[in-house]
């Protein structure tokens, strides 16, 4: 059993204590786009792994819908976080990134992402999930990372 107090992975990460996001965590990697795009949080339940995102205004498209790149950011971002679900954070880019469109998500509706880890090799990890709203998929996702060289595997 994970201590409640401890990050979901070890690494770079912050405990969020108020608000909508207390008792999630946010990855205080100081991560530019990412951080103007979300903010984007983790947390471990029963379930597993799993990342949340709160869309805003800023995150819409012309039709009122979450914007495509807004949520293909979140999926790079909790691409990441389910590679590293074992425990570990991996350090590395992103080699590919599938995405495939389901649905659309509205501003101020809570979505998250949970996945699997396909494979975890020396310089490439594989995973994919799926962002929901709700029990509704919103987008589902498969990419790979290049692990930095240095890193630990």
């Amino acid at each position: 059993m994970q201590d409640r107090d401890a990050p979901p992975i070890r690494g770079n990460f912050e405990r969020e204590t108020q608000g909508p996001w207390a008792g999630w965590w946010k990855w205080s990697g100081k991560d530019p786009f990412e951080d103007s795009t979300g903010p984007f949080f983790v947390r471990r339940d029963e379930r597993g792994i799993v990342t949340g995102f709160i869309p805003q205004r800023k995150n819409l498209n012309g039709h009122g819908i979450v914007h495509g790149g807004a949520l293909m950011t979140f999926a790079d971002f909790s691409l990441f976080i389910i590679a590293a679900s074992g425990g570990e954070e991996i350090t590395g880019v992103t080699v590919t990134l599938n995405c495939e469109f389901v649905s659309g998500g509205r501003e101020g509706e809570l979505l998250t992402a949970r996945g699997e880890l396909v494979r975890a090799g020396g310089s490439l990890v594989f995973a994919r999930g799926t962002i929901l709203s709700g029990e509704k998929p919103v987008l589902s996702f498969s990419g790979t990372i290049k692990r930095a060289r240095g890193t630990s595997h």
